[in-house]
Formats: structure tokens, sequence, C-alpha cells
């Protein structure tokens, strides 16, 4: 689809949509350069005020991945004013408020539709020094790759969806999905990465497929010390899969190849995430360093689950 719209030729964009890049980068100086992104969904939990704080976090997430710093947000909701009490619309604009505040972020105003499902999102502004942009195309061979959330977060939101998933798993869920990436992005800033991208909607494999094919690279991932939210397993084989995440298996055919990994297992890896951590690639000399930064920031999960094995055109192997 989006080869159909016409090329960007202005040289202000740094970063545009050529990579499958997480935001647009535009020089305004020498020395500042704008960072855009927006991300709109449907509900993945029961708590609106829970909603919104999750969705904000998740926009939020598309600037940190960039090493560029938020500053500026506007709501964008779609709501059933009929069918449901203005409350649950206000309790979902505080939660994504709140966390938009955790950030240091203003909320400066925003756009309302009637809708006849409810959905919320953010336009995020953010700034980062033209020199010093993150992007998901500069992976390169030798590079580390580097996990900061558990995968899972699509599986567990669909049990939610389908009472199946646990009130205790629900909850550690929410926990994982508002946990800002600020610490991370911060960390990865301080140590100096070669690339790096969020965990949404395309799951682990799908992501970093774009930063391989992106720098023409390869990878191979390793299961064993990929992180996986303990009860997504049990979710997975009672059949709690999203559409994304087989959308993501069937995009994933012919680019990855798995090396004796269970059905299970591939549905994890190519789960479709909101909100999941940021994957970082990084020269294997800075690894320890970036460990550090990361555990001294307070970040909980901190995972080398592969590498960048060569020259390619994205190709991924997946071993136990």
């Amino acid at each position: 689809m989006l080869r159909h719209l016409p090329p960007i030729t202005d040289p202000a964009v740094l970063v545009g949509t050529d990579t499958a890049d997480d935001a647009g980068v535009y020089r305004l100086t020498s020395d500042l350069a704008l960072v855009q992104t927006v991300d709109v969904f449907t509900p993945v939990v029961d708590d609106p005020y829970w909603f919104g704080a999750i969705a904000a976090a998740n926009a939020l997430s598309d600037v940190y991945a960039m090493g560029a710093t938020p500053r500026l947000a506007l709501n964008i909701a779609g709501f059933p004013r009929k069918a449901l009490p203005l409350d649950v619309l206000g309790e979902i604009l505080r939660g994504g408020a709140e966390k938009c505040g955790e950030a240091g972020v203003t909320v400066i105003g925003g756009h309302t539709l009637d809708d006849p499902e409810p959905k919320y999102g953010l336009a995020v502004t953010g700034f980062v020094h033209p020199d010093r942009v993150i992007t998901n195309a500069t992976a390169r061979q030798g590079d580390r790759l580097v996990l900061t959330k558990p995968l899972g977060l699509g599986v567990i939101t669909t049990g939610i969806k389908q009472e199946q998933t646990s009130p205790a798993a629900a909850q550690e869920a929410i926990r994982v999905m508002a946990t800002l990436n600020r610490a991370a992005a911060q960390a990865m800033i301080e140590t100096g990465v070669s690339a790096a991208t969020d965990i949404t909607g395309f799951g682990l494999l799908g992501h970093l497929y774009e930063m391989t094919r992106a720098a023409g690279v390869r990878a191979r991932v390793r299961l064993r010390d990929v992180p996986i939210l303990e009860d997504a397993w049990d979710l997975v084989r009672r059949g709690a899969i999203p559409g994304g995440t087989q959308r993501n298996q069937a995009a994933l055919e012919g680019v990855v190849t798995w090396e004796g990994i269970d059905e299970d297992a591939q549905v994890l890896l190519c789960d479709a995430q909101t909100s999941g951590g940021l994957l970082i690639a990084v020269p294997e000399g800075r690894l320890e360093r970036l460990f550090r930064a990361l555990r001294a920031g307070g970040v909980p999960v901190v995972a080398d689950v592969g590498e960048i094995t060569g020259p390619g055109r994205g190709e991924i192997a997946v071993a136990g």
C-alpha cells in the first residue's frame, strides 16, 4: 500500500518511511531534530485507566526507540458516547495523562470522535540531536541483540478478552505494558549502540526482520535466552492466540529458519505485543557496559537473545 504514496524528497527528513522505522525524524537546525509518531488501538485490558496508561506508554516508546526525548503529545480517541458513560473516557484520558506526566511529557490537546468501539492513543513529538538519532537500519555484523521486556503480552491480553487469563497474570501484563522504556533508552544512549527498535505489533521476529532487512544483515536468536511470561505458554496451548500474531507468522514464512523450535514457541516469538520492550543491537565490546547501564536504571529485564551474524537480506535463524 505504502509504495503508492509519493516519495519523500525533503532533504530535512532524516528518517522517513523507507526502513519501517519507529518514528519520523525531521531536522530543524544543525543541532535539533523533531521526532514524530502516532499510535492508536482498541482496549487491551478491561480497566479504562490502565488502558489509557498502556496506550500512552506504547506511543511514547517509539520516540524512546529513536534515542530521543518525548516532550509533547496530543490525545486521539474514539468513543461510543451512547453506549458507554463518558466517565469511562475520562478514566482513559486520565490514565494517558498521568503516564505522560511520569515521562515528563505535556499533553497539549487532542481530538475525539464518536466511534462504535473505544480507541485511544497519542501523537507524540520528541527532540534529538540530528547526529544522535538511533535508527533500526544500522545494525552491524557481530552486534549482540538485547531485549528489555518479556514476550507473551499479546497472548495474555487475548486471554483476558476470552476470560482465560488469571487475575495475577493480567496484573503482571499490565505492569509490564505500563512500564516506560525511558530508562532502557537512556541506557542505550549512554552506551552508544548500533541500532534499536521497540517490540510492538509485529512481534520480536517481525521487528527484528525490519531491522535486519533495513541494514542488509542476517541474525540468529536463541529461544532459551528470550524472556517469556510464564502464563503465556499455557494460554498458547489453550488457543489464546491473537489474529495479529497469526498474521506475523504468515508474513515471516521464508524469512525465519526454525531449528528444532516447536509450534508454541514459534507463536510466542511472533506474538503481537502492546508496549513491549526495546530490542537493541550493540557492539559486543559494549555489551557489558549496556547491561550495567540498564541495571543501574532499574530495567527489570535485560536479556542477550542473539546476534547479527553477517551480511544478508534480513534472514533470521532461531535455535533452541
